[in-house]
């Protein structure tokens, strides 16, 4: 498979700009994985500008984001 870097840039919604895996999913996804947390494009963007990405915060957030849309 080939990696679509461009338009997954325009698509990225991390905003951790020193990041040299940006536009990169796999290695994104990889590097998350290994540390055991998610990539910052599974989260909300408020929880995402906070450079959280365990699966812990990932749970409440969302939770906390269901909650509110009741």
């Amino acid at each position: 498979m080939e990696c679509n870097k461009s338009e997954n840039m325009r698509k990225c919604p991390c905003t951790y700009e020193p990041c040299s895996r940006k536009g990169i999913c796999c290695e994104c996804i990889e590097y998350h994985k290994k540390s055991g947390e998610l990539p910052g494009c599974f989260f909300s963007k408020a929880a995402e500008r906070t450079y959280n990405r365990s699966v812990e915060y990932f749970a409440s957030s969302e939770k906390n984001r269901w909650m509110a849309d009741e």
